[in-house]
């Protein structure tokens, strides 16, 4: 028996084979889980079939997170095929790339309304949805945040602000599920090379001063982020949510 067996769970935001979120379907169907993957637009889909193939994934849903319609069409094709939802995961962020370097007041009005409603709304969202299809079964949520939603970082940016808002709407989902038994948590993961992190204009500054300052004196993996979700949508968890775990080599304790 795995950690998951029998249980369901969809995860939004696999956008290769390096993507933090294909690491966490890769463990989750390790341990028993049934999977459905999303993904946003055909180039990603190119993408997303194959590997979801490769570990005997049936449902692969086109999902673009900032349409409602989308997200309520995903979550009726899940109610359709599994009748109810386990676990529901979110590794989903973007923000203009012109905005990920230089200076956080080039920010456009535009900009940030876009970084906000794909990094932080989009769980709200998607929540909404799966609320429902939780009931009764001790459902688990899980957001992907960054340790520049609480500090700066060179580049981080607009991202760092919709993070900020992200593990904010962390706790009051939290709070607003709870009564229905519906735990919602994150993971602040440190640097990783992913498709995301290649838009930050500062990545390999911050990645190599992590690798130097952190307590373990490396840089995490995929499967270290893959781990700490396992733990945290399992029954292993029951008692915990509304908070954001690090999983960062213990960068975020160091002052200087």
């Amino acid at each position: 028996m795995g950690l998951l067996t029998g249980k369901k769970a969809v995860i939004f935001g696999v956008a290769n084979e390096k993507s933090i979120a294909w690491a966490i379907a890769q463990a989750f169907r390790r341990e028993g889980a049934e999977l459905a993957l999303t993904y946003a637009g055909e180039v990603l889909e190119k993408r997303v079939t194959p590997l979801a193939e490769s570990i005997g994934v049936k449902l692969v849903l086109p999902c673009d997170v900032s349409k409602d319609e989308d997200l309520k069409a995903v979550f009726a094709e899940l109610k359709k095929a599994w009748g109810g939802l386990d676990i529901l995961v979110h590794s989903v962020a973007f923000a203009n790339r012109e905005e990920l370097k230089g200076s956080f007041l080039n920010t456009s009005r535009e900009g940030f309304a876009l970084a906000m409603d794909i990094s932080a709304y989009s769980l709200i969202g998607m929540v909404k949805e799966a609320a429902p299809l939780m009931m009764g079964r001790e459902g688990s949520v899980l957001a992907m945040t960054y340790y520049g939603g609480q500090k700066v970082f060179p580049s981080y940016n607009v991202m760092g602000v919709a993070k900020a808002a992200l593990e904010m709407s962390v706790r009051y989902l939290a709070e607003a599920v709870g009564p229905d038994g519906i735990r919602v948590n994150a993971i602040s993961a440190g640097p990783l090379k992913t498709l995301a992190a290649a838009g930050v204009g500062g990545f390999n500054q911050i990645a190599g001063h992590v690798a130097e300052k952190a307590p373990l004196r490396r840089n995490i993996t995929q499967e270290d982020v893959a781990g700490s979700a396992l733990y945290l949508c399992s029954n292993l968890a029951r008692g915990v949510t509304g908070e954001t775990h690090f999983v960062d080599s213990g960068y975020n304790i160091i002052g200087l």
